[in-house]
């Protein structure tokens, strides 16, 4: 895949993907990189820390930061997801706001906005889902934001269908800083195996309760040991913060647990390139979105 790079110099940067939660941030990270690197739902709030997933195009080497949706937080788990975020966008070359055109004008997108002005970088504006809007309705949208913020480019696209991203990628790889690559070119992503492992199984978690689980629930991997034969087993607890949800995720007989683990098995050794013997267990564990060793555990700087 080329970029509109035409001479031979490599560039490299940080691209940061901010925006609300539900704004289909994690979706344009995995049609950007060609593949999922970071899970997907139809809840808010899925992502949880940052991830980043590798792209080369042409000569460019992109650093594609996606952060947890940024939010009025509450917990202790809140905090240090939103910090994830701005941190995210302060360390980049270039942010991308990501805005759910559908939505509009909301004040927690108001909020972002006026908080990224402040800091005085490169930023671009995407409005994202306009396969599901009428044009005319997207001008009053991107003046309002043009009005609060210093947006240097403005891009319409849909993560869904893939629409607009092959020229948000061009403009990219054009202007990212010139310089080596940071990054193996054969990489996808800087997430160490062990979390990677414990997000698939998060990703069915959430896809396959609906809304019986809420968002207390968190995955960690226990143990993560090579096989001779090139393989690896992985055992991953979930960590739940009531009884019934125990219940709701085991299932009668074990069905729902048995499901989840077959799902993240497949999705996990498609990722990593060989077999995976997979292994889950579900705990009880009241508040541990308050805890400082759960947090570091699932990738979370500890926020006071």
């Amino acid at each position: 895949m080329t970029g509109q790079n035409t001479d031979h110099t490599t560039r490299c940067g940080f691209v940061a993907i901010v925006g609300a939660p539900n704004a289909g941030k994690s979706t344009l990270l995995n049609r950007m990189a060609g593949t999922k690197l970071s899970i997907v739902s139809p809840k808010a709030q899925t992502t949880r820390f940052r991830v980043l997933g590798i792209l080369m195009r042409g000569t460019t080497q992109m650093l594609l930061v996606d952060t947890p949706g940024i939010f009025q937080p509450r917990r202790k788990l809140d905090r240090a997801m939103v910090a994830a975020a701005w941190t995210g966008s302060e360390d980049a070359d270039i942010t991308l706001l990501i805005v759910d055109a559908r939505a509009g004008m909301t004040d927690a997108l108001r909020a972002i906005a006026t908080r990224l002005a402040e800091q005085k970088r490169r930023l671009w504006l995407v409005l994202n889902k306009t396969d599901l809007v009428k044009r005319d309705a997207l001008l009053p949208l991107t003046a309002e934001l043009s009005s609060i913020l210093p947006v240097e480019h403005v891009f319409m696209v849909s993560a869904r269908s893939g629409e607009g991203v092959d020229d948000l990628l061009d403009r990219l790889a054009a202007e990212l800083p010139k310089g080596p690559y940071l990054y193996p070119e054969d990489d996808l992503t800087d997430l160490p195996d062990r979390l990677l492992a414990a997000e698939m199984v998060r990703e069915q978690v959430f896809l396959q309760t609906h809304q019986e689980v809420p968002y207390a629930a968190t995955a960690e991997t226990e143990s993560f040991q090579e096989r001779p034969d090139g393989s690896v087993r992985i055992e991953v607890t979930i960590y739940v913060t009531r009884a019934s949800h125990k219940a709701i995720l085991i299932g009668e007989h074990g069905s729902r647990i048995r499901a989840i683990g077959e799902k993240a098995r497949r999705e996990l050794g498609r990722l990593l390139g060989r077999t995976c013997h997979l292994f889950l267990n579900v705990k009880e564990r009241a508040g541990w979105d308050e805890e400082r060793a759960r947090l570091r555990a699932i990738g979370l700087d500890d926020i006071s």
